[in-house]
């Protein structure tokens, strides 16, 4: 094996370091981008939120517009998604939070059953609203981009806030930007 001169060696290591503190900054970068994911993001022009009627799995009618006046989480969702599945706990217990804040909070199944839907939410003890949007009609009028999709309405009605995949609810900084849409 060839030597190295010790010019040759501190190149080396330089090169390795360096090598290191990218990986470094990378991760850190990267973490930062997870922490940023997280958070909400604000909708553009305040749009009016499109009203709508849904059975709930008791097959009584809510409307969004009986909601007027507070601050309303919709969240679109299906038992068949992963991620879905795996923030159901956290909006769980959001929920026991946010309904002492007057913030409703309405989950709306897209498609499926709801005795596959009853099923699925026995598993995790949900007392939050959860209404079925059967025909996708009202996903597609609040232009989900995927699911889960969650809107944060204002107490005008307006689309404020919105998130696009999983999110943890109950965290302290999420349930601060849903509280401050109350002024």
């Amino acid at each position: 094996m060839r030597k190295l001169t010790e010019k040759a060696q501190l190149s080396r290591r330089a090169v390795i370091g360096g090598g290191v503190a990218i990986a470094a900054d990378l991760l850190l970068q990267t973490a930062a981008s997870a922490q940023e994911a997280m958070l909400l993001q604000r909708v553009p022009g305040l749009p009016q939120a499109p009203d709508f009627e849904l059975p709930d799995l008791d097959g009584n009618t809510v409307r969004f517009a009986d909601h007027k006046g507070k601050v309303v989480l919709i969240n679109f969702w299906a038992t068949w998604c992963p991620p879905c599945r795996a923030e159901i706990p956290s909006m769980e217990r959001a929920w026991s939070k946010l309904k002492e804040g007057d913030v409703a909070m309405l989950a709306l199944h897209v498609g499926g059953e709801s005795d596959k839907i009853w099923a699925f939410l026995a598993d995790f003890n949900v007392t939050f609203p959860v209404l079925i949007d059967k025909s996708s009609k009202v996903s597609k009028e609040w232009q989900t981009i995927g699911l889960p999709t969650t809107y944060i309405a204002d107490g005008q009605g307006r689309k404020a806030l919105r998130a696009i995949g999983g999110r943890e609810w109950d965290h302290p900084d999420l349930l601060a930007s849903v509280l401050a849409l109350r002024a």
